[in-house]
């Protein structure tokens, strides 16, 4: 089994493009490294090698980065995760670009109301950050809280998506 990891320079830091067979199974900030490599190293029990990023991938995060939010909606990826992190993610993946969700809706979508700690615990544990948006998700009063990789990095993607001034 083959990891392939590469970098991508983005305007809000350094990504970390993590695929398997061509298709998306990581990405996180480079400064998040060790959080991102834990995580595979559980899933897949090795370490990716230096490759190149798929030339889909590449294009769909510099479409995104250029103003084009809806271009990683297409993108193949490949979670892992539990029977119920997989029904958060399938979830989050079809919040539109430029709108928001608090938890206990995301809890209600996928047909857990009680469920909003562990939909907070699944949408933490994601390891496909950007792509699986993630930081689309904010507290039922509007406040941004959570973000793995900083509040400043979630405040700029939800800008960048025109999902709040």
């Amino acid at each position: 089994m083959t990891l392939e990891e590469a970098p991508f320079d983005s305007p809000c830091g350094a990504l970390t493009v993590v695929t398997h067979d061509g298709r998306l199974v990581g990405l996180g900030f480079a400064d998040g490294d060790a959080r991102l490599r834990h995580s595979l190293a559980r899933r897949f029990g090795t370490a990716p090698a230096t490759g190149p990023a798929p030339a889909a991938v590449t294009r769909a995060l510099t479409a995104y980065f250029a103003g084009d939010v809806a271009a990683l909606d297409d993108l193949e990826v490949d979670a892992g995760g539990t029977p119920f992190q997989q029904r958060v993610w399938g979830a989050l993946r079809r919040i539109p670009a430029g709108r928001t969700v608090a938890y206990r809706d995301l809890a209600r979508t996928i047909g857990a109301p009680d469920a909003v700690r562990a939909v907070g615990a699944a949408n933490g544990a994601n390891p496909i950050g950007i792509v699986v948006p993630c930081h689309r998700v904010i507290a039922a009063d509007g406040a941004l809280h959570g973000y793995a990789y900083g509040l400043d990095r979630k405040r700029w993607l939800l800008r960048h998506e025109s999902a709040i001034a």
